[in-house]
């Protein structure tokens, strides 16, 4: 950008040749936004008569200012391409730019720099290796030793899939192509708004002029041409003079490929494709049996989808959307308040929701083995989504998958797999037999989770459709989307150079040398998204220019901290009631053991409780972990409510948590309760008097509950618990609930507990009462994948 002819201009108005932010903002909005007949419309319109005008009088001299824009990203470009011997209806023409051009800017993007790996390495937990990024795979240092001194590995990440691109009758359908690099940590281009992936190639889904039976195989045929154009330049860089094996050699010697009919035949009776040119074949270290890696959203969330809840929703109808709409609502988790039977096609998201307490619901309504079967098959697939693996962690999820096939009979036994002629005898399941090969996958080429498709799927919606419904749709459509698609990144570039350029830097210094290398304090930097926390270093000011995702709070920073420094609260400066009363808030959160239980409190802690105090409530507050699985990062906050009785909640709404006490000397239990409320005593006003350490703090009355011992259950896995009673302090005869306070900073995890279902649910219980009025609940292990862990690791413990 500092080459570019116009450079001269920008050192006075770096927008040049706009005049300023507001008209650079303006133009980007309508190239951006509306087609060239609507931006010749708008800016013809009267109200620019009493108005300021931009410079650019029409859609033609706005693109002329686009294109002196500096930077330019690898360019779009068409190509017109033919299969040997097969007409198509339309001319195919592919949309496409250079694969390596595109690796090459995202491996130079210094908004990536401190996000960025290069060498493989050994993890170590103890003395158990852990394996998370390709980078610390097997295949990853296989690779490398391969390489002269001083090279590296830069590791391609592809995704395509079908999507249409417009809207109108007959859309138009293709296969966009998306890269990004493994170099770029796993963390960072799992997220779709990092912009770690780059739209590289639209591939064409032509209709040949021949035989429906070989449609697939011609369009499979053109999709692998269009990968080797794309990736040439790829495959040369990654050689280095080495020869490839072409993996189909044999099979071309003996039949002419173009000859469909013979060729087909002789394909399928060696169980191949018939893609005699697959793209991969001389691309160095290219070997599918290593790059095709097992995906968890669709060898996993849709084989639960396809299959599980299928053979659930067979044995227990509608009582399964009468389970789910009662569960309580939590806050930040999806509720279900419509049921789930009737979701013919849901996200990845979707999917993850309902595994959280699918195990649970089926209690009652499914057989031990059933009940098994499924809970296997949620360990493996919870156990295959970790970012980091050991070798315990391998052996616990073949264990899952191993204990899936030995209760699977249940399945068929209860007629729950069902096919178009009734109930199968069979798991005749490709996804099923795919799952075998994860173990192994995992040491190659490291954690799963960072190959997942969620963020290529989502590229579908946000990167594909827009460009291609700004266009006429005239005779040179493909070149007006090529034209586009360029815009679009000069348009990113020159954004990027603007915030740089305009930053309040030293003059005539870099701002790239002077950038800050530590993250803002206020926010968990290795949550942060990438361009955000660079351009908060580069210019601070131009924070507020750019979307990115919510930043995570840090309330390590301000919040209140339990003993050992790991955990952090968060509870408002202004309570949401001030200045009660004991009566009063004994009667408001209906506890009439309050008063009796705080005078425990504070003898128990060698306290005295001061004449006239009174307390302030809170209705919520924010709990904050560090990560299970990387001890260093900062998990989002979760909000935990305790609030009183009212006409929505007739019991209050009232979370769970898990805290821990000192039992048995030094040693600590953990333990599970209710929130019923969150309080911190204070003094009159104008008083001198401290209120000792102890009753100084946040508060927070909880309800018991007590683990059903000896174990989990065996079934479920999943312990269960037991509302805990006792006396009325003064009237004895009257059993209420077993209440306590503890401080606030004892509380430990946010968990979730599912009814003991008994049969068939209660029309009166929903989701408002389901914590109310059940005795026995089970602790959901499947909550969220950071408590599963952690509720492990309690168990074993």
């Amino acid at each position: 950008m500092q080459d570019h002819p116009l450079q001269q201009a920008r050192k006075t108005n770096v927008w040049y040749p706009f005049d300023g932010p507001g008209e650079w903002s303006l133009a980007k909005f309508l190239v951006e936004n509306l087609s060239q007949t609507q931006i010749d419309k708008f800016l013809k319109l009267d109200w620019f008569q009493t108005r300021e005008r931009p410079q650019f009088k029409s859609k033609d001299e706005l693109f002329f200012y686009m294109q002196q824009l500096p930077g330019r990203g690898p360019k779009w470009q068409c190509t017109k391409l033919k299969l040997k011997g097969y007409e198509s209806e339309q001319p195919i023409h592919l949309i496409w730019r250079d694969g390596l051009e595109v690796t090459k800017q995202l491996f130079a993007n210094p908004v990536y720099a401190r996000h960025m790996c290069y060498d493989p390495h050994h993890i170590y937990q103890g003395q158990e290796r852990q394996i998370g990024e390709f980078w610390t795979s097997d295949d990853a240092w296989k690779i490398q030793d391969q390489l002269p001194e001083g090279a590296t590995i830069v590791p391609i990440i592809a995704a395509s899939d079908k999507t249409p691109v417009t809207r109108h009758t007959g859309g138009l359908e293709m296969h966009p192509l998306f890269l990004t690099i493994g170099n770029i940590q796993a963390d960072v281009h799992m997220k779709a708004t990092s912009h770690a992936w780059r739209c590289t190639a639209f591939m064409p889904i032509p209709t040949f002029i021949v035989n429906s039976d070989f449609q697939s195989l011609l369009r499979a045929c053109l999709w692998h041409k269009c990968m080797d154009l794309v990736c040439s330049n790829l495959k040369v860089a990654a050689r280095v003079g080495e020869y490839m094996v072409d993996p189909s050699a044999r099979l071309c010697h003996r039949v002419d490929p173009w000859d469909l009919i013979v060729f087909l035949r002789e394909a399928k009776k060696l169980h191949l494709s018939g893609v005699h040119l697959p793209f991969w074949r001389n691309w160095r270290h290219s070997n599918p049996a290593s790059f095709l890696t097992p995906e968890i959203l669709h060898a996993l969330h849709k084989f639960f989808f396809d299959h599980v809840l299928k053979w659930i929703k067979q044995i227990m109808g509608h009582e399964l959307d009468v389970r789910f709409k009662s569960h309580h609502k939590r806050t930040g988790v999806r509720h279900f308040s419509g049921g789930v039977s009737h979701v013919n096609q849901m996200t990845g998201r979707e999917h993850r929701d309902i595994q959280r307490t699918i195990v649970l619901t089926l209690w009652g309504m499914a057989s031990p083995g059933f009940i098994r079967a499924v809970r296997a098959m949620i360990d493996f697939i919870y156990l295959a989504q970790n970012p980091l693996h050991t070798e315990s962690s391998i052996v616990s999820m073949t264990q899952a998958l191993r204990d899936f096939h030995c209760n699977k009979q249940a399945i068929l036994d209860a007629e729950a797999r069902q096919g178009k002629s009734g109930a199968k005898d069979d798991f005749f399941i490709p996804k099923l037999e795919l799952m075998q090969s994860f173990a192994r996958a995992i040491f190659h080429v490291g954690s799963l989770m960072q190959w997942t498709a969620d963020v290529s799927e989502r590229l579908l919606i946000t990167h594909c459709k827009h460009p291609f419904e700004r266009t006429s749709r005239q005779r040179d459509f493909v070149l007006q989307i090529a034209r586009i698609l360029d815009r679009e990144e000069t348009i990113r570039l020159f954004d990027l150079y603007t915030l740089l350029s305009s930053s309040s830097s030293t003059p005539g210094q870099d701002p790239l040398i002077n950038a800050v290398v530590e993250e803002d304090e206020e926010i968990a930097s290795t949550e942060t998204d990438p361009t955000l926390a660079w351009v908060s270093n580069v210019n601070p000011a131009a924070q507020l220019s750019l979307q990115g995702p919510r930043p995570v709070r840090n309330h390590f920073l301000k919040g209140i901290i339990s003993d050992n420094a790991r955990i952090a609260f968060n509870v408002t400066v202004k309570a949401d009631r001030s200045r009660l009363d004991a009566s009063q808030l004994q009667s408001l959160y209906n506890l009439p053991d309050f008063a009796h239980a705080l005078h425990l409190y504070a003898t128990r802690n060698g306290c005295t409780l001061p004449d006239h105090v009174s307390f302030n409530t809170w209705l919520k507050f924010r709990i904050q972990l560090h990560s299970a699985f990387h001890t260093c990062r900062i998990m989002p906050s979760q909000q935990i409510h305790a609030e009183p009785p009212s006409s929505n909640f007739p019991r209050g709404n009232c979370d769970a948590v898990l805290f821990s006490q000192r039992v048995d000397g030094d040693k600590n239990g953990s333990y599970v309760a209710q929130i019923r409320a969150i309080f911190q005593p204070i003094l009159p006003r104008g008083s001198h008097a401290q209120l000792p350490e102890h009753l100084s703090q946040v508060l927070v009355y909880i309800q018991h509950f007590n683990f059903i011992i000896p174990g989990p259950e065996p079934s479920t896995g999943m312990w269960m618990v037991r509302r805990s009673y006792t006396g009325h302090p003064s009237q004895l005869e009257t059993v209420i609930r077993r209440g306590s306070i503890i401080p606030l900073t004892d509380i430990t995890h946010a968990v979730e507990i599912i009814p003991v279902y008994r049969g068939l649910l209660d029309k009166d219980v929903n989701s408002g009462n389901s914590l109310e009025v059940f005795d026995e609940y089970f602790l959901n292990n499947f909550a969220d994948k950071e408590l599963y862990h952690s509720l492990s690791v309690i168990s074993d413990n």
